[in-house]
């Protein structure tokens, strides 16, 4: 019998072949945290070690509060950067740079056939490259920056098959609700889902890396696409270590495999307070909101805003709505402002912020009050998510939500296109 992706990589890694619902003790290849890092420290600190084992697998991103909203998020940012000069850690990235998921693979650590642990449960995302990016606690990455180890089980996996190709205003984001929506929040809890079949080739990296970022929404502990020669095309140049390229054997064994037709699929959206309740755009549509939200780590990359622009450009947002535009990292900001995109979104009424978290986890910059409700494009819409826990959250594509931030109504994006 053959091997999955994760088992192949978690065999490589353990030095022995493994097979699913082994546990293995290994070493990642990069470790990731944000400013959950000043958690981190005062657990690293309590091991009573001086060093760090590993500093050059170390990656750390600022971007949840940023900039600094009130004074303890302050200090945390400055005990950050006070360990980072003392371990003299190589990967740091301030507050400018962006939302830790974009940066991670903009700045070529998220590569195939590696083994990636980040103190963040959309760490999944990585796996749009090949990668097995598992999500972890604070006090798991304190031990691993003390013993550059860490145990896991070796997960079994879920298939996904998608054939067809999706409709003009029908993207990514419309095929992960689906799926969670079918599956439900914890229908893959601590298995890895691979997303294969023809349809894939017909799918962006922006677009892989919504999917396997929302995979942690099906309770997923890796998700991830085979890589392909788009895959490394998108990597040429930016690699940070040589890597090699890892597929799942024909014969490899699944728990289960699914089959979906792209082709046949509507706009789809999570209502309120579960990701799982997940229902086709057209059912609730002419459901009002208050606030629209494009970007965060989900949904802020560059086919993201374009697709808004599309729909907005000469056009204003609804004078009920305000809406809000996050692009996910400095470089997505610039080249979205180098091609006039911003402008655009601006003149339609749109709200330009800073890349970071802020508004998608309720820290500042658009927090809801009491009884507003949001469309957002980000992964989660759980009570309190994005400030008051009596505000309600819809989670949509970049095209539902820009198409419904003109009507002021959830409405079908696809008449817009």
């Amino acid at each position: 019998m053959g091997k999955t992706l994760s088992e192949k990589i978690l065999s490589l890694k353990a030095g022995r072949e493994v097979k699913a619902n082994e546990v293995v003790t290994v070493s990642p290849d990069f470790v990731l945290s944000h400013d959950n890092s000043a958690a981190i420290i005062q657990e690293f600190r309590q091991i009573g070690l001086k060093k760090v084992a590993a500093p050059e697998k170390i990656v750390i991103v600022l971007d949840h509060v940023v900039p600094a909203a009130s004074e303890k998020h302050a200090l945390n940012h400055k005990i950050i950067r006070e360990f980072v000069e003392e371990q003299k850690l190589p990967h740091f990235f301030d507050i400018e740079a962006g939302v830790c998921h974009q940066v991670f693979c903009e700045q070529g650590f998220a590569l195939p056939g590696l083994l990636i642990t980040g103190s963040d449960s959309h760490t999944t995302t990585y796996g749009a490259f090949g990668a097995m990016a598992i999500g972890i606690g604070r006090t798991e990455m304190a031990s691993i920056w003390a013993t550059d180890e860490i145990w896991l089980r070796v997960p079994e996996t879920i298939k996904f098959n998608l054939k067809g190709k999706l409709q003009p205003g029908v993207m990514s984001k419309d095929v992960i609700l689906r799926l969670i929506g079918d599956l439900g929040a914890e229908g893959a809890n601590y298995k890895a889902v691979e997303f294969a079949g023809e349809a894939v080739a017909s799918l962006s990296m922006e677009s892989r890396m919504v999917m396997t970022n929302m995979a942690a929404e099906m309770g997923a502990k890796n998700g991830y696409f085979e890589p392909d020669a788009l895959c490394l095309e998108w990597l040429r140049g930016r690699a940070r270590k040589e890597f090699e390229v890892i597929y799942s054997d024909p014969d490899a064994n699944y728990e289960a495999i699914y089959e979906y037709d792209l082709s046949s699929l509507e706009p789809q959206v999570a209502c309120p307070h579960s990701v799982d309740n997940v229902k086709k755009v057209n059912e609730v549509a002419g459901t009002s909101f208050n606030q629209a939200l494009l970007g965060t780590c989900t949904n802020g990359r560059l086919e993201d805003l374009e697709m808004a622009v599309r729909i907005l450009k000469g056009k204003r947002i609804n004078r009920r709505i305000r809406m809000l535009v996050l692009p996910a990292s400095r470089q997505v900001y610039l080249e979205a402002l180098k091609r006039g995109w911003l402008e655009i979104l601006a003149e339609a009424g749109a709200v330009i912020l800073n890349p970071g978290c802020g508004p998608c986890l309720g820290a500042h910059m658009g927090v809801l009050a009491p009884g507003e409700v949001a469309l957002s494009t980000a992964n989660r819409n759980f009570k309190g998510r994005m400030g008051s826990r009596d505000s309600a959250i819809y989670l949509a594509s970049p095209a539902t939500v820009a198409a419904s931030a003109l009507e002021g109504q959830i409405v079908d994006p696809r008449s817009y296109l």
